[in-house]
């Protein structure tokens, strides 16, 4: 059960790096990069299970409500960003800029609340 575990966090931390790293590297031209997408679907798989695996002891439910309101918040922009950059169209800035800023937060809440 550790080895799954360790897995699955290395999946949540390497979506994370998706999300924002695709950010940063298109922050002057803001859109929505496949591996923004791809990052915030592995985020949102990765924490479910990661909950299911942390009922077995005490979790902080509200810290992981709050993240999880934020991953679909972020998934919802990466999809409709990602639907329209496929289509041709322009994905407007802050909705590109929301998905690499909702990745970040995410982090933020990950390690600064305790």
């Amino acid at each position: 059960m550790d080895i799954l575990h360790s897995i699955l966090v290395a999946v949540h931390i390497v979506s994370a790096a998706a999300i924002v790293g695709g950010w940063f590297a298109h922050f002057r031209n803001p859109t929505v990069t496949t591996s923004q997408w791809w990052g915030s679907v592995g985020m949102i798989v990765s924490g479910v299970v990661l909950f299911g695996l942390a009922m077995s002891g005490e979790p902080n439910h509200m810290k992981l409500g709050v993240k999880f309101r934020i991953a679909v918040i972020r998934f919802v922009a990466a999809l409709i960003g990602r639907r329209k950059s496929n289509r041709g169209e322009v994905v407007p800035t802050g909705l590109a800029h929301a998905v690499g800023g909702l990745g970040l937060v995410n982090i933020l809440v990950a390690v600064l609340w305790q």
